[in-house]
């Protein structure tokens, strides 16, 4: 059974930190908007024998308090990574990151240069600036508060989402994982998401005004960039970020969409490997 921490960071929030074991140095998984660690159980599944992986639900997600001051900035979100690194207090960490997850390891990184050895991120939500006014709605805030957060049980739960878009496409143990860890049980039997989708909502919104972009010079580490073949704006400015990057490297995975670390844990364990294999030198 997995062991779980509960850690202090920023803000009055204590979040949860998961060791999923296996034997190497430490890598530090860090998960999507609206989502949790767990999910990255199937990945790390194919890495004990190379890394001990970890894997920690921010604030506002999964086991993790929301933050007293009611603030979802992803500044905070990289507080969250810190508070991690600070725990696992070692001379040598990895860091592999989905969406949000790929952003605030790179903020982190820009807080204190030399954290990682290397990190691989997965279509970072990390933009260029805004020509002009900003849109004044966000299409992924809306959607979240358009969200169901109640089933009658985690089994219709799981029914629901494997059968439609947009969770239809994950790998069956990374749908289960999301489903069972995401939801808490309530007296009745039935469940409702752990991280609500008001909660949700604002953290999209603060995900647009980080300016991580302006930044990325100061990232010392080598750096994969992953981008999948869906051609939505993550995907897009993937190669752009990669360029910003001193030591930035572009890797392309066509037949996956924004949820690739979900939809094809071997393939992506693959590639975590090249990553781990490669040390602090850089991907070949």
């Amino acid at each position: 059974m997995w062991r779980v921490y509960r850690i202090p960071s920023s803000d009055g929030v204590t979040i949860t930190l998961h060791d999923l074991g296996g034997t190497g140095p430490h890598l530090l998984f860090c998960h999507p908007t609206g989502f949790h660690g767990l999910v990255w159980a199937p990945v790390a599944g194919h890495l004990g024998d190379v890394a001990h992986c970890w894997a920690l639900d921010f604030r506002g997600h999964g086991d993790s308090g929301l933050p007293i001051n009611g603030s979802l900035d992803w500044h905070g979100m990289a507080d969250d990574v810190l508070a991690v690194v600070d725990h696992l207090d070692t001379d040598e960490i990895y860091g592999a990151g989905h969406s949000m997850g790929g952003t605030a390891l790179l903020m982190a990184e820009q807080r204190h240069p030399g954290t990682w050895a290397a990190l691989w991120c997965y279509e970072p939500i990390v933009f260029p600036p805004f020509e002009g006014p900003r849109p004044r709605a966000n299409p992924l805030a809306d959607t979240a508060r358009r969200r169901r957060a109640n089933f009658p049980s985690r089994a219709a739960a799981l029914d629901n989402y494997g059968s439609k878009p947009p969770l239809h496409t994950l790998h069956p143990d990374a749908l289960a994982a999301y489903v069972e860890h995401g939801f808490r049980e309530l007296p009745d039997g039935s469940v409702e998401l752990k991280c609500d989708p008001d909660t949700e909502a604002r953290v999209f919104n603060s995900g647009i005004s980080h300016g991580a972009f302006a930044r990325l010079g100061d990232v010392q580490c080598p750096v994969t960039v992953c981008a999948s073949g869906d051609g939505a704006p993550p995907a897009t400015v993937a190669g752009l970020v990669a360029d910003a990057l001193p030591h930035g490297r572009l890797e392309q995975f066509p037949q996956l969409t924004h949820f690739g670390p979900m939809e094809a844990p071997e393939t992506i364990a693959q590639s975590l490997r090249k990553m781990l294999a490669n040390g602090d030198e850089g991907p070949s």
